[in-house]
């Protein structure tokens, strides 16, 4: 899969009217592996949805959708990671995280990750 960007999606629901679940959905629905870590474990789709970073991951994008107060306990490990991008999506939005990342060599984008699929822009 050559334009394949694994994808880790941060504040993955098992409910079906979240945009994370879309996003995950619709991530899938274009050949992209994704990684996904939410509040609960279970399946969307052919996706496992775990609780926790699985040792040693390695992403391309990280597609944030927990608000910037959730994210805190997660920064450290997602810079640790140096994936190419982070996209906060709407809601996620967190300058401080963006700074810390950009700083880290690291492309940030504030943009929606459904659109950018559905526009080719992913």
């Amino acid at each position: 899969m050559p334009n394949a960007k694994k994808t880790l999606v941060l504040g993955a629901s098992l409910k079906e009217e979240r945009y994370s679940n879309m996003a995950i959905r619709n991530l899938r629905r274009h050949n992209q592996p994704v990684v996904a870590v939410g509040l609960r474990e279970g399946e969307v789709g052919d996706v496992h949805i775990g609780k926790d970073l699985p040792e040693g991951l390695r992403v391309d994008t990280v597609t944030m959708y927990l608000n910037a107060q959730n994210q805190e306990p997660w920064q450290v490990r997602i810079l640790a990671m140096k994936p190419k991008r982070i996209i906060f999506n709407p809601g996620a939005e967190n300058p401080a995280f963006e700074r810390a990342a950009q700083e880290a060599g690291i492309e940030t984008l504030e943009a929606c990750t459904l659109v950018m699929l559905n526009t080719g822009q992913y």
